[in-house]
Order: structure tokens, then C-alpha cells, then sequence
């Protein structure tokens, strides 16, 4: 009983350690945060005078929240200390409650304070970026002219369709630096009249738009480069064409051969004459797609070579003799139902489901071989489901006891009535049923 009484004594103590920590966390909270609420009210009003009031919006609001929250934080305070008394689970609950109200206010302020340093960051950097913008705005202006002249080059090789992604290049690089040129006129007019939320909108679309002109520059550039690599892997893949079409000759002849040969063929005709204008992109993209065509088309002929088609008369033999199993099991099980564990039962379920998927897979040659080995694990799963049932029976009935008299024998020392002969006799016309349907395979 001491024992009892000093354990209690300890976990009261430490209760009382916990609440008055507690109690000294929310006390230093409130006033952390009420000097936080200082700090930001004088920062909102710097901000206003240098931003406006649009831009320092979510900051005004922000601390409006707080102080009308932090009203019941104070007010907990206050009943904690006053003349009435208090029970420790209740000046518990206040100050845990002081706590999270303060570090929620603690919280929203960091997160509106440093998005509003972001912004009067841009806006003190306005300047440099403006100046930044026009620097890469006359960059790129200076090579619009070399642009030109590459697109003009390119369009005597290649074809239309190949030069449709970079035809229009040059127009559309000077009509977004002169947006982006206007874009820090206007930036600058707005922040000279105090419109700095306008002047940061117009700013960021420049800046966008110098970004947009120097990649459709660079595209210029890119497109030629890319163009050659295309030819060059065309050559090989042409090479690579003609070698899979002659090999395509010792591939068994199915229609699917001889169709991919004849659309590789084709693919091969269709490119452009040497000299002629061509769009290596296309040509190669469809030359791939063929003579993938034409690979796959051979590989499944040698495969179907090396392992035939199982014809419609094998699998439904495999079905039938799956259907005949499938029946022995099921009245079987359905006539001893309260014998029967859930092992046989589960495995007769998945016989009968998978049974119903069966006759989808019979047409389409695809499917065929799948169909055959779902026949035989139906029949499989039946044979499972019976050999288990039988089990579960001889398992359930009362076993004979010694060797006198006639229990459970018949005349001349046979074992009588027995449902083991039955089942027996059943297994065996299974087995009988699985070695003629290996003599098909």
C-alpha cells in the first residue's frame, strides 16, 4: 500500500512540474506576442508609405485577425489570476489554450510579413530590374537579324512541315521585345506615380516576355542542329530497314509478315529524293513505326512456329473435361455443405470464376493459349475443391473403433457402404479424365 501511495505522490508532482511550466509558456507567449503585434503594426506603416494600401492589404488584415483573437487569450489570462478559484484541469485548459492562440498569431504574422518583404524587395529593386530588362531586350534584338537569315537558309533544305515550328520565330521574337520594352516603360510611369502594384504587374510581363524571346531564339539554333541528328539516325534507320526487310524473307510467311513488309516497303519509297527539300522529323518518325511494325510481326511468326496454336477442338476438350470436375466437386460439396471448410469452398469459387472467363478467351487466336491453361486450372481447382471436401467428410464422420465385429466392413473383410469407394471411383475417372486430356497436348 505505501508503495501505492509514493507512486501516486510522484505522478502528482509531476503534474503539478507540467502545469506550472505550462502556466510560464503561455505567460511568456502573450507577452511575445503582444510585442509581435507591436513590431508588425509598425512595419504595416512603413509599408503603406512606401507601397500604398493595395499592396500591404493582406498584412492589414492579417494583424486585424490577430488582435481580435489574441482578445481571448488576454481575457483567459485574466480569469487565471483573479479572485476566483480555479481547478487545475481548468487553468490547465486556458493556458494550453493562451499557447496555441499565440503561436497561431506568431504563425500568420511570419507568413504576411515575408511576402510583403518579397514585394517592397521589388519594388526597391525595381530600378535594376528595369534596367536588366532593356539590356536583354537590346541582346536579343541583335539577334533577330542572324535568326532571319538562318530560317531563310533552312527553309531551301527542308521541308514546310518541318519548318512550321520556326518559320514565324523572327516575328514573334520582335513582337515580344518590343512588349517587353513597353512593358518597363510603363513599369517605370507607375511607380513614379505611386501606382506600385500596377508598376510590378507591368515589370513581371516584361520580364516574362524577354524570357519567351530568348527561347524561341534558342529554338533557331536548336532546330538545325536537331535536323542533322534526325538525318543522320534517317540513314541508319534506312539501313536498318533494308536489312530487316531481307530478313524478313526467312520469317515464316503469316499475313502479319507480309503486311508489315509491304507498309516498310512503302515507308521506304515515300521518303524524299536526295536533293529535295525533307522533313527528317516525319520521315523517321514513320519509318521507326514501320519497321517496328515489321520486327514485331517476325518475332511473333518464329514464336507461333516454335509453339502452335492449340486448336478450338483441344481447348474445349480441356473445358469439357474442366466442366466434368467441375460438377463432380460442386455436388459433391453442395451435399455435404455443413462439412465442408472454407479451403475446398474457397478453392470450388475460384474454379467457378475463373470458368466464366473462359469462353471470352476462345475466338481470338491472341487469347487461345490463354484460354487452354485457364481450362486447366479450372480443372485443377475442382480437383483441389473435391480432394479437400473429401477430407473434410472422412474428418467429420465418427472413426470405427478396433477390428471386431462388422463395423464398417462388409462381407469377406470389404469395407462396406463406404463413401470413400464413391470418391475413390471419382478421383480415379479424374485421373482417367487428365491422362486423355494430356494425350491431346
Amino acid at each position: 500500500m505505501a508503495g501505492f501511495w509514493g507512486r501516486r505522490k510522484r505522478e502528482q508532482e509531476a503534474q503539478q512540474a507540467q502545469d506550472a511550466d505550462l502556466a510560464r509558456q503561455a505567460q511568456q507567449a502573450l507577452v511575445a506576442a503582444d510585442e509581435r503585434i507591436r513590431t508588425a503594426g509598425d512595419e504595416l506603416a512603413f509599408a503603406q508609405a512606401e507601397l500604398g494600401d493595395s499592396l500591404t492589404a493582406d498584412l492589414g488584415a492579417a494583424l486585424h485577425a490577430v488582435r481580435t483573437h489574441l482578445r481571448e487569450a488576454f481575457q483567459l489570462h485574466q480569469l487565471n489570476h483573479d479572485e476566483i478559484p480555479d481547478t487545475e484541469e481548468e487553468l490547465r485548459t486556458r493556458n494550453a489554450r493562451i499557447v496555441q492562440l499565440c503561436e497561431w498569431a506568431d504563425g500568420l504574422l511570419d507568413e504576411k510579413t515575408s511576402a510583403l518583404a518579397d514585394t517592397i524587395a521589388k519594388v526597391r529593386n525595381a530600378p535594376q530590374v528595369v534596367a536588366r530588362v532593356r539590356a536583354d531586350a537590346d541582346a536579343l534584338s541583335s539577334r533577330v537579324p542572324q535568326a532571319r537569315a538562318t530560317i531563310e537558309r533552312l527553309s531551301s533544305r527542308y521541308a514546310e512541315s518541318a519548318m512550321h515550328r520556326i518559320s514565324s520565330a523572327a516575328e514573334e521574337s520582335e513582337q515580344l521585345i518590343a512588349f517587353a520594352t513597353h512593358g518597363a516603360d510603363v513599369s517605370e510611369r507607375r511607380r513614379a506615380a505611386q501606382q506600385n502594384q500596377e508598376a510590378n504587374l507591368a515589370l513581371e510581363t516584361a520580364t516574362e516576355a524577354v524570357r519567351r524571346a530568348g527561347a524561341i531564339l534558342d529554338a533557331v539554333e536548336d532546330f538545325e542542329i536537331e535536323a542533322l541528328r534526325a538525318e543522320s539516325t534517317l540513314a541508319d534507320v534506312v539501313a536498318d530497314s533494308r536489312e530487316d526487310i531481307a530478313a524478313a524473307r526467312n520469317a515464316p510467311q503469316t499475313p502479319e509478315v507480309v503486311a508489315a513488309t509491304a507498309a516498310l516497303n512503302a515507308a521506304l519509297r515515300a521518303l524524299t529524293p536526295t536533293g529535295q527539300p525533307n522533313d527528317p522529323f516525319a520521315e523517321l518518325s514513320d519509318l521507326r513505326t514501320a519497321n517496328a511494325a515489321l520486327d514485331a510481326a517476325i518475332d511473333k511468326a518464329n514464336y507461333r512456329a516454335q509453339h502452335p496454336l492449340p486448336s478450338l477442338e483441344h481447348v474445349q476438350h480441356s473445358l469439357d473435361d474442366a466442366d466434368r470436375q467441375l460438377g463432380v466437386a460442386r455436388g459433391l460439396i453442395a451435399g455435404h455443405r455443413g462439412w465442408i471448410g472454407a479451403d475446398a469452398r474457397t478453392r470450388l469459387a475460384e474454379a467457378e470464376r475463373l470458368r466464366t472467363d473462359v469462353p471470352a478467351l476462345l475466338p481470338a487466336e491472341e487469347t487461345r493459349e490463354q484460354a487452354l491453361s485457364a481450362a486447366r486450372r479450372v480443372a485443377q481447382l475442382a480437383s483441389e475443391a473435391l480432394q479437400l471436401a473429401q477430407r473434410d467428410i472422412d474428418s467429420a464422420r465418427p472413426q470405427d473403433q478396433g477390428w471386431g465385429g462388422n463395423q464398417g466392413w462388409g462381407p469377406g473383410g470389404r469395407r462396406g457402404g463406404g463413401g470413400g469407394d464413391i470418391v475413390s471411383g471419382v478421383l480415379g475417372g479424374l485421373v482417367i479424365g487428365s491422362i486423355l486430356d494430356g494425350i491431346f497436348d
